[in-house]
């Protein structure tokens, strides 16, 4: 039988950023039980120990806030410090948020904000690691979304987002070929993880500074929005689910490029993939009952 996992590194090290909850934690909690001696970035010492009373003695916080260049080079020091020429065997570029609301309500600021996180901050803290990575000959794990796939309305800052992830990994793959750096995206589909109460949260609080007149042109078609986005979080797959694509992605001698987790995502990439925009426009409409045309 062929040996499908095999070490792709020398190094047993792996650093995840936004490890605090949902899948950075849950992929920081599965690969130590895998044996991998994993740097957790958190950006409160609390969740930090919180998740370090759950895991082996081999888990180690670290304080990394994507959006801070200073924090993301004092974690490279620090992981740099304890893993020596051994490298990184992986980066699971994790951490992200989600920005939600009709494109005319948003602001400029919440879109740069979603970008910062979710696009700019991953960009920052792939330079600062590649040497490590390319030290150990590791490899590079994106954590994008069905949503950079198929876009759905009022969403369009995140999924805008995971669009240029999908674009970065693409590019970077064919990039650190040279060096046999392996790159992968995991585009999940609907996970139970914290963002969704997250993003209802502040959907909430942005809704109070927006005009009332913009407002009433978009309340039915945002509320029924809101409340199929909070149905499938009541549906949605454990973040485990997305732990096993990414153990695959570092372990397999022959990783994938994508990785789609869940049947609700492969359904949204196949139909984005096979049907005309304008049925596509109208499966939607129908599915999550928005207003029709006027």
């Amino acid at each position: 039988m062929p040996n499908w996992f095999s070490p792709a590194s020398a190094s047993d090290s792996v650093v995840i950023t936004g490890a605090s909850s949902g899948i950075g934690a849950a992929c920081a909690l599965g690969l130590d039980t895998l044996g991998y001696r994993v740097f957790a970035g958190v950006r409160h010492p609390a969740d930090g120990e919180r998740l370090q009373r759950q895991a082996g003695p081999r888990l180690m916080p670290i304080r990394l806030d994507v959006t801070d260049s200073a924090s993301i080079a004092a974690a490279s020091h620090t992981v740099a410090a304890m893993v020596g020429d051994r490298g990184l065997a992986g980066l699971v570029n994790n951490a992200g948020i989600g920005v939600a609301g009709p494109i005319e309500l948003l602001p400029l600021a919440d879109w740069q904000r979603q970008f910062d996180v979710n696009v700019f901050g991953l960009i920052a803290v792939t330079q600062t690691f590649l040497p490590l990575i390319r030290a150990g000959r590791g490899r590079i794990i994106n954590m994008g979304s069905i949503a950079g796939r198929a876009t759905m309305p009022f969403m369009a800052p995140y999924a805008a987002s995971k669009h240029a992830l999908e674009a970065i990994t693409d590019a970077l793959r064919l990039e650190l070929q040279p060096w046999g750096i392996r790159v992968a995206l995991i585009t999940p589909g609907a996970i139970a993880t914290p963002i969704w109460a997250k993003t209802r949260k502040d959907v909430d609080t942005w809704d109070a500074t927006w005009s009332q007149d913009l407002k009433n042109l978009y309340k039915e078609g945002f509320t029924r929005i809101k409340d199929a986005a909070t149905a499938a979080g009541e549906q949605a797959q454990p973040a485990t689910a997305v732990t096993e694509a990414v153990a695959h992605a570092l372990r397999s001698r022959w990783p994938k490029t994508r990785y789609r987790v869940g049947s609700d995502a492969a359904i949204r990439s196949w139909l984005a993939l096979l049907l005309p925009d304008r049925l596509n426009d109208w499966i939607i409409t129908r599915i999550v009952k928005l207003p029709p045309r006027r």
